[in-house]
């Protein structure tokens, strides 16, 4: 078998955590899914030589903003998404990118707890400048024709503020699959359904997904720290386990392009101890400059143009905890080591990114672009009506 070739039993079939004692312990950590392609990633990426001259590096915040997450109820809801409103806009007023712009939040927002509610504060934000909606959905034992109808209806409900993007007058979104279960990527079948999700999801207008790294869960897929098309046969159950990587020259395909975030090992904070660092934010593991490092290390960037350096982080922000250090003195050291290490001017330039944005330099990249990516924004993509607006 050649280095890098998948067995002919697919490694996610393999439930380790089934084993016996110490090993199925380990084995709940699913690290077999992706700790070789991450090797391999390591070693391809080291043979190359190091990167001479100004980098930018484009930072995204994604969160599967859930105000209803823990069966909250509707006032606990309202009340969690009013702390944001209130606080979101103090916060980033004290912290600018190369460009001028304040830091910049992707909510990607469940479509099975839309309430107008809980969205309008939100959508207020994204009129500010200060974030933009995508969407996120739960979902199980679906059909395509019941799953067609659940995202027509989050998209429906999610424009009715202005927050959706279009081109040629049809919706143009990014997606996070709730409960990672990309593609009926459980091996029960559950959390999803329909196994042929990103094909569905390309016929609906989604350009890109950005559920990735989900380790240690199961539908963790063996690429990581990259951005590709799915390639074979992308009706199949977890078709974005096999890759095809994006580079300068890369053709426009008829797929959902798939953006990771960093995945890797790493050790603990002021210990030896190995931890997998899946660049997920919570009250338990909060924003920090050691992190960011390790994110910064993994090097996520379209083939060709290594300068361009995508940092896609992802949280649940909405739950009293989570808000804490997402919009306290975490986040705030958090964007002064940002500043301090990644916007001096010479050595690097930081661009707070949306995740469409992140998506539209990808696509420039690939048509050759160079330079600041900051002109290419909006190159494929437009803003929704109420960012373009401003109100």
């Amino acid at each position: 078998m050649a280095l890098g070739e998948l067995p002919s039993v697919p490694l996610w079939k393999l439930d380790l955590g089934k084993l016996p004692g110490p090993l199925g312990k380990l084995g709940q950590k699913e690290l077999h899914l992706w700790i070789g392609g991450w090797l391999e990633d390591r070693a391809k990426r080291l043979r190359k030589p190091a990167f001479q001259g100004q980098r930018h590096l484009l930072f995204c915040l994604c969160d599967h903003y859930e105000p209803l997450h823990g069966d909250a109820d509707m006032n606990r809801g309202i009340e969690r998404v009013k702390a944001w409103r209130d606080v979101y806009p103090k916060l980033t007023d004290r912290f600018r990118d190369a460009n001028g712009r304040a830091p910049i939040h992707s909510y990607f927002y469940p479509g099975d707890q839309y309430d107008p509610r809980l969205v309008e504060p939100i959508a207020e934000m994204c009129g500010l400048g200060l974030g933009e909606m995508e969407v996120h959905l739960h979902h199980d034992g679906d059909t395509r024709a019941s799953l067609t109808k659940l995202f027509a209806d989050t998209l429906r409900d999610l424009d009715q503020h202005g927050t959706m993007a279009k081109k040629d007058g049809k919706f143009a979104w990014s997606f996070i699959h709730g409960n990672w279960c990309l593609a009926n990527a459980r091996r029960n079948g559950t959390a999803c359904g329909v196994d042929d999700e990103l094909e569905l999801l390309y016929e609906l207008g989604c350009y890109a997904d950005f559920t990735f790294p989900a380790a240690p869960d199961e539908a963790q897929p063996h690429i990581v720290n990259s951005i590709y098309y799915p390639s074979g046969d992308a009706g199949r159950k977890r078709a974005y386990e096999n890759a095809d990587l994006v580079k300068v020259g890369s053709a426009r395909q008829d797929k959902v392009m798939l953006i990771e975030g960093p995945l890797a090992l790493s050790f603990r904070p002021d210990s030896w101890k190995v931890r997998i660092e899946s660049s997920a934010i919570d009250w338990s593991d909060p924003l920090t400059e050691e992190r960011l490092k390790t994110w910064v290390a993994q090097d996520v960037h379209v083939g060709g143009r290594p300068e361009w350096v995508f940092v896609k982080v992802h949280t649940h922000g909405a739950p009293e905890r989570n808000a804490d250090v997402l919009l306290g003195a975490h986040a705030e050291r958090f964007h002064e080591a940002l500043a301090r290490e990644h916007n001096d001017g010479s050595r690097w330039k930081l661009h707070y990114v949306s995740a469409r944005e992140m998506f539209n330099v990808a696509r420039a990249a690939m048509d050759g672009k160079s330079g600041d990516p900051s002109g290419y924004f909006d190159y494929e993509i437009p803003k929704a009506d109420r960012t373009r607006a401003g109100k």
